[in-house]
């Protein structure tokens, strides 16, 4: 048990059942009454995000987690498949995890947080940028450049993107793995 006063921006919370991130809190004194704490906290399990509000000196319980490095291995009917970098123990993660499933691509490096206590996995944070070929594109019409037109595009992975109209078949591009939205075209 902890108070508090100990919060601080990704400490793991046991709150309503649920296991909790902190994203963002905030200290506050007002001038009349007592001091209290603003949170706004996302479930590990169903990444719902909720606000909550706690006395300064309320009682929480913190989750001891542990951050270990995998990497992907293959996907199948059974879920995704990971190797533990260290152990080269395999795991296999529900797809629920992922927050993007369709841009991993076999040989990535992943971080996954487990809950230290009961070693079940919570969530894969995936590098913020993941270059990917591009397997079929519907080609660019000339003059259609003047403005910021996308078109939609055909990863490796299987993963189907928009991306800008000079963008070709067999280019490889940067994406940005939090909305899977195109950042910039790789020089191979």
């Amino acid at each position: 048990m902890a108070n508090t006063s100990e919060i601080r921006n990704g400490l793991c919370i046991e709150f309503s059942n649920d296991i909790y991130s902190v994203v963002s809190f905030q200290h506050v004194k007002p001038g009349k009454g007592p001091a209290f704490v603003r949170t706004k906290l996302k479930s590990l399990t169903s990444g719902k995000v909720v606000d909550n509000t706690w006395p300064s000196s309320h009682k929480i319980d913190i989750v001891r987690v542990e951050r270990r490095h995998f990497q992907f291995l293959y996907h199948d009917d059974m879920g995704y498949h990971f190797m533990n970098n260290e152990t080269y123990e395999q795991t296999r993660i529900a797809e629920k995890l992922l927050e993007n499933p369709l841009l991993i691509k076999e040989g990535a490096n992943v971080e996954i947080l487990f809950h230290a206590d009961k070693e079940i996995p919570l969530t894969v944070d995936m590098p913020q940028y993941i270059n990917l070929k591009v397997t079929y594109t519907e080609p660019g019409v000339k003059g259609d450049t003047a403005t910021n037109t996308l078109k939609p595009a055909k990863m490796e992975t299987g993963a189907e993107i928009r991306v800008p109209l000079f963008v070709n078949e067999g280019d490889l591009i940067k994406i940005d793995t939090r909305n899977a939205s195109y950042v910039e075209r790789v020089k191979q």
